[in-house]
């Protein structure tokens, strides 16, 4: 069976067949709904269904409650349809600008930055490469058939290579494999680009950047591309931290604030230790953010790394600093733990 899916404000349908979620069809029909983790876990894909009925698939309550569900709410990753649906959803324009597309890739260089952090560099195939927006994922295809996802951590006219930064995860099957035996020239199959976490350049609105631990590698693309853009548009990155040394690239973030008129820079550690010697900003980072702003209305907001922190932000920003809720935009860093309990 096929239902109809209209989608307000902008009026747009496509159809969806009876075991499919909204998304995936509206992937397929070329309109771009936005996600992040496709797991029913970040959120990000949130709307409301304005007339018919869905059932969802496994999701964790703190991206969608009961109560919210009886309400209308939907989240269009996990949703299947029951009859024609009339959904309302924030679009995203430029989604379908790339096309999602399978490829192999080796690994050119396995650089460890920290105990717990790695840049991966991937060398894609001669004859193809990715193209992507600053911000975008994409997922490894393991041979067990899971997948992982990593956020690319380069704009896509700096190389020909792709640069992802893998945290370590004890017992996660990946990055176990990354951190103790994966060895340079090994062969891996990815899929993207995906997600819809990339800077809206049809508004002018000043931009606050957040950032938990490894949530950094996306902003690094996007404030990467902002540069090669020469948008001038006013930039200031949070980035937390544990420790100091979770602020892996410290001394690039730094010179960016040295040398570009339009950016800030303020890291937050949480759980500085004594030698650690740490003298700056101290606490959660988006209370920081908040410290600092707090009126938010006239901003855009884009936020990455663990889900505690983005939903923290979420909620505090649009409940106490009045930022429209239309003008944040996340993507959460879920582990396979995250969405073992989904």
């Amino acid at each position: 069976m096929t239902f109809q899916i209209t989608v307000a404000p902008s009026g747009r349908h496509f159809t969806c067949d009876s075991d499919e979620t909204v998304l995936s069809a509206a992937l397929r029909a070329g309109i771009g709904l936005p996600y992040g983790c496709k797991n029913g876990a970040c959120g990000s894909c949130r709307g409301k269904v304005l007339g018919g009925t869905v059932v969802h698939g496994a999701h964790q309550v703190k991206a969608m409650s009961p109560a919210e569900e009886l309400e209308g709410a939907a989240l269009f990753c996990c949703a299947i349809p029951q009859t024609d649906l009339h959904i309302e959803v924030r679009e995203v324009a430029g989604t379908e600008e790339f096309p999602v597309k399978k490829m192999p890739s080796r690994v050119a260089a396995i650089e460890r930055l920290t105990d717990d952090v790695i840049v991966l560099t991937l060398q894609l195939p001669a004859s193809e490469k990715l193209k992507f927006r600053a911000g975008q994922y994409i997922e490894f295809l393991l041979k067990d058939g899971k997948r992982r996802s990593y956020s690319m951590a380069g704009a896509p006219h700096l190389s020909d290579q792709i640069t992802l930064h893998v945290r370590h995860l004890r017992g996660g099957l990946f990055t176990d494999h990354v951190f103790n035996t994966m060895k340079e020239r090994e062969i891996l199959r990815l899929e993207g680009p995906l997600g819809t976490f990339f800077l809206r350049d049809d508004s002018a609105r000043p931009v606050v950047l957040l950032a938990s631990g490894t949530g950094f590698a996306p902003i690094k693309a996007i404030i990467e591309q902002a540069i090669e853009d020469n948008t001038g548009r006013a930039m200031v990155l949070y980035w937390g931290g544990r420790r100091p040394q979770d602020l892996y690239m410290q001394a690039l973030c730094e010179e960016w604030a040295h040398t570009l008129p339009w950016f800030r820079y303020v890291p937050v550690i949480s759980h500085a230790e004594p030698q650690d010697q740490w003298h700056g900003r101290t606490g959660l980072v988006h209370q920081a953010v908040m410290a600092d702003l707090p009126d938010l209305s006239a901003y855009q907001v884009y936020a990455c790394g663990v889900p505690v922190m983005v939903d923290a932000a979420r909620r505090d920003f649009v409940n106490a600093c009045h930022l429209p809720a239309e003008e944040f935009f996340a993507d959460a860093f879920t582990s396979q733990a995250d969405l073992d309990n989904v």
